[in-house]
């Protein structure tokens, strides 16, 4: 497998201190998958130093990464060789320039073969935007890199996942006084097409079980506290189940991501962007991982922000990362073997153990 590609992230905040944290955990019971990181290496090494972090930097190209890897961090230099001088905690737009390129070029890395999936660290939007960025976010943007100028982009599909729980939100960063309208029949099945073609190709999940969370409290009561659960989720899950999706719901929301509920899904879809977001971030905060679903490449990330407020200050944990690194290798490993008609991949350890013949659940049942 070529190595995986590491994005630089906005310089000021955790993402190169978590890069550097993550190589000094790659060895062990259970060792990272070779990463190299896209960055400028001259300022690499002097976050290593300012952090005071034993890890030595080795200027790379990607074919050599994982030759380097066990003995120094891998970087690979921008390719217009824009250096980098940012410092923790002061975002400042003149490095939105390295920030796209550090994405664009490994994108770039894993159409051509030279990477195998893309792991970015966290970005602000708004430092970016600030430059003449373009794009709503990160995803939209990794999108738009996905085809060439001037073609549609696919519609990317943002999955956390973690060991216990995988969620979907069906709107992802809007007002909430927005997601009624938003909120159609076509967007619920095609975001649940997406999840479910990626589950089978990526995670090894020939049978994906996903659950859609109502909108509204009790899912609408029949109607009678809002109309959207019965006349648009109701009938999308409808649509889906009659395609051959193993989908339930509108199900209330409350109650859907209790242990005993968690055992009957593989994935719960809501209708909002907290509905789904809360429930892992309370349950698995470190180890969520950000996974794009729809591209045609794979793209991780860690759930979490650029944390100005504590870079620089070795506070911030690479947990996520690091998970981000593993999952990446992992799916990229399966969608290299061609599931799911490969028979002898293990799936994932988040579907390992599942009870099967647990359909449904009572939400009054004691824990």
């Amino acid at each position: 497998m070529p190595p995986l590609a590491l994005t630089l992230g906005d310089p000021a905040g955790i993402g190169p201190e978590l890069a550097l944290a993550a190589w000094l955990a790659r060895g062990g019971a259970h060792p990272l998958p070779p990463f190299f990181l896209v960055a400028d290496p001259a300022f690499v090494e002097r976050a290593a130093d300012r952090m005071g972090l034993p890890v030595p930097v080795a200027e790379i190209d990607p074919e050599t990464a994982a030759e380097v890897f066990p003995r120094a961090l891998p970087v690979v230099a921008l390719p217009s060789g824009a250096t980098v001088a940012a410092l923790p905690g002061r975002p400042d737009s003149v490095h939105a320039g390295a920030v796209i390129e550090s994405i664009t070029a490994a994108v770039g890395w894993v159409k051509a073969g030279r990477a195998s999936a893309v792991v970015t660290n966290p970005i602000a939007k708004y430092v970016l935007t600030r430059a003449g960025f373009a794009h709503p976010g990160h995803t939209e943007f990794l999108a738009a890199l996905a085809v060439p100028p001037g073609l549609e982009p696919p519609k990317p599909v943002m999955m956390i996942w973690s060991e216990t729980l995988s969620v979907v939100p069906v709107t992802i960063h809007v007002a909430l006084r927005d997601v009624p309208a938003l909120l159609t029949q076509d967007l619920v099945v095609d975001t649940a097409r997406t999840v479910v073609r990626d589950l089978r190709a990526r995670f090894g999940l020939e049978k994906p079980r996903l659950v859609l969370a109502g909108l509204n409290p009790h899912a609408g009561e029949a109607g009678t506290i809002g109309t959207e659960d019965r006349d648009v989720l109701a009938p999308a899950v409808a649509r889906l189940r009659a395609e051959g999706i193993d989908i339930r719901g509108p199900l209330p929301a409350d109650t859907l991501f209790h242990a005993r509920a968690r055992e009957t899904y593989d994935v719960a879809l809501a209708p909002t962007h907290d509905q789904a977001l809360i429930p892992i971030k309370t349950i698995a905060f470190d180890e969520g991982v950000n996974v794009t679903l729809g591209l045609p490449f794979i793209r991780t990330s860690p759930d979490h922000g650029t944390a100005f407020d504590i870079a620089g200050q070795g506070l911030a944990r690479p947990d996520s990362l690091i998970a981000a690194l593993r999952l990446a290798d992992r799916l990229a490993r399966n969608a290299g073997l061609g599931l799911p008609e490969s028979a002898e991949v293990i799936p994932l350890s988040l579907y390992a153990g599942r009870r099967t013949d647990m359909r449904h659940f009572d939400p009054d049942d004691e824990l």
